[in-house]
């Protein structure tokens, strides 16, 4: 009987799979750190005898390579892909038989990418499972624009048409295995649901329930800025990533984080905003381990700077050390445990000020307060406080000479943007005050909303 076991990497989105049956196993879309897909594989008992990688992703570096080196397995890509190591080339409708009672037969699924594949599980007659990777995925699809403006409305056409086979040629009880839409932005919208079927997906997927024109319209419509780190991981993963080096950083002292500010690199902070605003090493930017981190600071990062944590613990530095090297940041420049008092040398940390929505009500009249909003274009336009200056979050490092003069008070929908903000801000000398609350209460704390596209 075949089991398929899920590895979850909720932080960027996504999942890969581990598919076995008598003693031998397939992995799909593996993650870079690896160690947590050969634990599972041991104490499961079985052998990975094939890694089947469904795109050249654009979310994360991949594992795959290294893991087929690391035992042995084949490493199945698709043929058309210029990659730079020697893998197994696959192309639509090849099969591959793994050990006595699995096979896997590949189909193109082009929408996601133009060389997307789609891995179909049969045990013995029955096709079980399908790996859809972006292609279908839970009520949704994969986004179609991350080749560029110049190939969206055709990967969006070839999106269409794949899901439409993959529900023609598949059985309505085939279990729907995706790599995205469980938080990654390579997902056109994110899962509303835990597991589906091919039947399922028939009922509720607008792919499979909405006419072409409808659908691309609709897609197109949805989708808005994605992190800037995904222009460089389809090079890394083209190149064949290497094992990740996962031993820890070198410790940094106070004068060596002064000095690492001082040069421009980026000092980051891993406790969670409040911990942040209560004391933090001046200069320091707050990027929470604890939600999106990987995702966030790869976004607004400018690629290549230098990165040291600051962490409470050993293991908030490894977590967040395991995160990054799945987006391409391999080595932190340098690292220090323990409290802010630790990292200054003894001089009294910075401070920043948390308040509510109900308190920018309050202060806003005054002429010295800016209010910045620092969430995405879709969620600007579906409403906003009304006179709220509007730069994401992202843009800040290199845009915050654009924020006007004045106390800034920066919101997003939850507060966990609006400190990352903050600290940006306050690490170039400006006041920042950081709205830690849930956007839905602006307006019953008294601020106008104003919606539309206008900024």
């Amino acid at each position: 009987m075949v089991e398929i076991l899920t590895i979850d990497t909720s932080s960027l989105g996504d999942r890969s799979y581990l598919a076995y049956d008598d003693g031998v196993a397939v992995v799909v879309d593996p993650q870079r750190d690896i160690d947590r897909v050969t634990s599972l594989a041991d104490a499961t008992g079985v052998r990975i005898t094939h890694v089947l990688e469904t795109h050249i992703h654009n979310d994360y570096v991949t594992g795959g390579l290294a893991l087929a080196r690391a035992v042995g397995a084949r490493y199945l890509v698709n043929a058309a892909d210029p990659v730079r190591f020697d893998r197994d080339p696959v192309s639509d409708g090849d099969t591959v038989t793994v050990g006595d009672n699995l096979r896997v037969r590949v189909l193109a699924t082009p929408g996601h990418t133009f060389t997307h594949l789609a891995y179909v599980l049969e045990h013995g007659s029955e096709a079980v499972a399908v790996f859809t990777g972006g292609s279908l995925l839970y009520g949704s699809t994969g986004r179609p624009d991350l080749l560029g403006p110049d190939h969206t409305a055709a990967l969006a056409r070839a999106q269409y048409a794949s899901a439409r086979r993959l529900a023609r040629e598949l059985p309505d009880a085939a279990t729907i295995l995706p790599t995205h839409g469980f938080g990654s932005f390579c997902a056109a919208t994110q899962a509303q649901a835990d597991s589906s079927t091919i039947a399922h997906e028939k009922a509720l997927n607008p792919a499979l329930r909405l006419g072409e024109e409808e659908y691309v319209r609709t897609l197109l419509a949805g989708l808005d800025a994605w992190p800037a780190y995904y222009a460089h991981m389809g090079r890394a993963n083209t190149a064949g990533p290497a094992d990740p080096d996962l031993s820890p950083p070198r410790r940094a002292d106070p004068d060596e984080l002064r000095r690492r500010i001082e040069a421009g690199e980026w000092v980051v902070d891993l406790r969670d905003r409040t911990a942040f605003a209560t004391g933090f090493l001046p200069g320091s930017l707050s990027f929470s381990v604890d939600s999106s981190f990987a995702t966030y600071l790869g976004w607004a990062i400018p690629w290549g700077t230098p990165v040291t944590l600051l962490g409470a613990s050993e293991d908030q530095v490894a977590t967040a050390q395991r995160e990054l090297v799945r987006i391409g940041i391999d080595r932190p420049a340098a690292a220090a445990t323990g409290q802010p008092m630790d990292w200054t040398g003894g001089r009294p940390p910075a401070r920043l000020r948390l308040a509510g929505f109900g308190e920018l009500a309050a202060a806003r009249e005054r002429a010295d307060v800016v209010v910045l909003d620092v969430r995405r274009r879709l969620e600007w336009s579906d409403g906003r406080v009304a006179g709220a200056h509007h730069i994401p979050f992202n843009e800040l490092p290199r845009r915050f000479g654009q924020v006007p003069d004045g106390e800034v008070w920066t919101y997003c929908r939850t507060g966990h943007r609006s400190t990352i903000a903050a600290s940006i801000l306050a690490a170039h000398g400006r006041t920042a005050v950081s709205i830690n609350d849930d956007f839905s209460n602006a307006e019953a704390a008294g601020l106008p909303i104003d919606k539309g596209d206008t900024l």
